[in-house]
């Protein structure tokens, strides 16, 4: 279960565009070292700090992500990024080396870093064009299913917008005719999606078995939208197949629960460390704004549905729901002028290390949901209950692919990506999830609602 990785299917040219740019850094900094000195430089300090600013700045960029919800990859963004990674280097060599550090090194000069990030920028746009010209390549998928089911996958595919490429074929299991089954059998697909519960006659099962034999893929409904959508539909699967199916393997009393929360206590640590000044700032801030509590507690559901008492500063005004509880929306007019900041760079969220801290949380899972909501959600959303069997985390795959959840429809969407998360987790896609969460504090992203807040 540790080794599943159906993320890394759609990630696999990125992760080689970050090795190609590392390789070129590495290549043309020898080669232009040799030009100069005569001497093949190695693998140096140096090297390893061009590599890493490069890298860093392209991931910040998004230039080894896939675009945003409801964005497409565009020659000019992934031209213009590199464009931008290229300077933000030359400045980074420029200002820290000749003018901080005043080092009187030929290396800083234009005979050698200009033709640096000249060569690795021009080789680097020209991959990164390639790759989105591969990426748009048309796939031809046949997708086998009930009505239902296929409405719910042309609906996501709707709304991810992300799937242009794919050239989908829905053949529904219900209202098979022997026309369809002759397409099934001939028409060239990438591959075929057959759902758990589609009703296959014998005319339809052989000519499955046919494109199989001349080597079609072929998988279940729910791990193509696992590969294609990154999530799982709550509505594309039943109680026994939940039961049943591969992963959801990270239970209390396993390997891999121990070392997940070995790893929350070290990381969880150290943050909370990091960050006490900027924690006492904050504070300070907040008091100083309306001098109310700087911390805010509220009760959220833990592990297993049981209630957990989380704390986080104060980003509303005193009574801000003396009405009841509501969704936040889009300038929210109880969110204050220091909480707006807060929560833009996710401040407001550190208090809740000390709930990883005491074992209520985990650095990363599905986001712990007040309990006044979650009646209204699992009425509204099936199969809600099963985002409990891990700890909440305090980011998690749904928050780094999904904008702020404001809704019932959000939360079903959110669903849909904690559902992944549980089916798949191990220590690779932690990380991923870690680098993603960066990145968005970093960009100061994902903290403000998409919708206007319904319930």
């Amino acid at each position: 279960m540790w080794w599943r990785t159906p993320w890394l299917g759609q990630r696999r040219w990125l992760l080689a565009l970050a090795l190609l740019d590392a390789g070129l850094l590495a290549g043309v900094y020898n080669l232009l070292f040799w030009l100069r000195f005569k001497v093949w430089a190695g693998i140096t300090p140096s090297v390893l700090a061009l590599i890493l600013l490069w890298l860093g700045s392209s991931y910040l960029l998004g230039r080894y992500s896939s675009p945003d919800q409801g964005q497409r990859d565009s020659v000019l963004h992934r031209l213009a990024a590199t464009a931008i990674v290229a300077l933000l280097v030359l400045a980074g060599v420029v200002v820290v080396l000749s003018w901080g550090l005043k080092v009187d090194d030929p290396r800083t000069f234009r005979s050698f870093v200009l033709p640096l990030l000249a060569a690795v920028g021009g080789v680097s746009a020209l991959a990164q064009l390639g790759l989105l010209r591969y990426r748009r390549r048309p796939q031809r998928w046949l997708l086998v299913g009930e009505t239902a089911e296929l409405a719910v996958l042309r609906r996501e595919l709707a709304h991810d917008g992300r799937n242009a490429h794919l050239d989908l074929c829905c053949c529904d299991s219900g209202a098979i005719d022997p026309v369809g089954v002759d397409l099934a059998a001939v028409q060239p697909f990438d591959g075929i999606a057959v759902s758990e519960a589609a009703r296959l006659d014998d005319g339809l099962m052989q000519a499955l078995l046919a494109r199989r034999g001349g080597g079609t893929s072929v998988c279940s409904l729910v791990v193509w939208a696992e590969q294609h959508l990154q999530r799982v539909p709550p509505e594309l699967f039943s109680s026994r197949w939940l039961v049943q199916a591969e992963g959801f393997e990270l239970q209390p009393g396993r390997w891999g629960w121990r070392l997940k929360r070995l790893g929350d206590v070290l990381v969880a640590g150290l943050l909370l460390s990091a960050t006490a000044p900027l924690l006492l700032l904050a504070a300070l801030l907040i008091r100083l704004e309306d001098g109310g509590p700087v911390l805010y507690r509220q009760r959220r559901t833990g592990l297993y549905g049981e209630l957990i008492e989380i704390c986080k500063l104060r980003s509303m005004r005193q009574q801000a729901e003396r009405d009841g509880p509501r969704w936040a929306s889009r300038a929210d007019p109880r969110i204050t002028r220091v909480g707006a900041w807060l929560r833009r760079l996710r401040i407001d969220e550190l208090p809740q290390l000390i709930s990883v801290l005491n074992g209520e949380m985990s650095l990363i899972g599905p986001r712990p949901e007040r309990p006044e909501l979650e009646e209204t959600l699992e009425r509204a959303i099936p199969h809600y209950r099963v985002r409990h069997w891990v700890r909440p985390g305090l980011s998690g795959w749904a928050q780094v692919c999904y904008p702020y959840g404001a809704s019932i429809d959000d939360s079903r969407m959110k669903l849909s990506y904690d559902l992944y998360y549980l089916r798949n987790a191990n220590l690779m896609l932690d990380l991923l999830i870690l680098l993603k969460t960066i990145r968005l504090v970093a960009r100061a992203q994902g903290a403000v609602p998409s919708s206007a807040g319904r319930a």
